[in-house]
């Protein structure tokens, strides 16, 4: 009964380039993952601020036309052409 026991570790097949790949690929992505989300959590102070002197953030002016003014002159001249009817 001892001899037809068959205690041998089963074959595997060598894995492939491309599975190499896939593995490697997703350690690498896993790992960048990681380094996003502790760079969320735990933020780098700057620590260059007083060599540069003081910086102001750039303020964007942003130059809106008045949107209220165009509508109210066509609704305006159509009141007028329907005036004229």
């Amino acid at each position: 009964m001892a001899a037809e026991l068959n205690f041998s570790p089963p074959e595997v097949p060598e894995p492939t380039f491309l599975e190499n790949l896939l593995r490697y690929g997703l350690f690498l992505g896993a790992i960048f993952q990681l380094i996003c989300v502790l760079a969320i959590i735990f933020p780098i102070s700057k620590s260059h601020e007083g060599e540069g002197g003081h910086f102001e953030p750039r303020k964007f002016e942003v130059t809106k036309k008045p949107k209220g003014a165009a509508p109210s002159q066509s609704k305006k001249s159509k009141k007028e052409t329907k005036k004229k009817r």
